[in-house]
């Protein structure tokens, strides 16, 4: 594949996974009480504050793996990518001793694979000479 249009996945793909995750916390942040239903967690009867706290946190980490896809900061998009693997698997095992509910777990799982993935990728990508450029004038030697 040629070099442009790799990055032009990978960049599509990493913002996607901000899309999606946006749209998570707009779920948690819109209907509280069915977003948690559906990724696995009890749902209490007293307010739905601590849902509103994932929604604002999926959000600006949405944001902020847009930005960082936008302007192809390889390597901070691959850090970003692979805490959020860790944070998925997390979430997985949260979700595992809370409800136990399968769909849930596998949907947690399969989100840190996707994940790992884009997280490797992209720091091969930051690894190729043509992405280092020097001060003089942007041009890659």
């Amino acid at each position: 594949m040629k070099p442009r249009i790799r990055r032009r996945w990978l960049q599509g793909l990493a913002i996607a996974t901000g899309l999606v995750l946006g749209l998570i916390g707009l779920r948690f942040g819109l209907v509280p009480r069915s977003a948690a239903r559906f990724f696995g967690l009890d749902t209490p009867a007293a307010p739905a504050h601590v849902h509103y706290v994932v929604a604002v946190r999926d959000l600006w980490l949405a944001l902020l793996v847009i930005a960082l896809a936008v302007l192809r900061e390889w390597r901070a998009l691959a850090l970003w990518l692979g805490l959020a693997a860790l944070a998925c698997l997390a979430d997985a095992a949260i979700v595992l001793q809370a409800t136990g509910w399968m769909r849930a777990i596998l949907f947690h799982v399969a989100s840190g694979l996707i994940c790992l993935g884009l997280a490797i990728a992209c720091w091969r990508e930051a690894a190729l000479p043509e992405n280092h450029a020097k001060s003089d004038g942007g041009k890659v030697v």
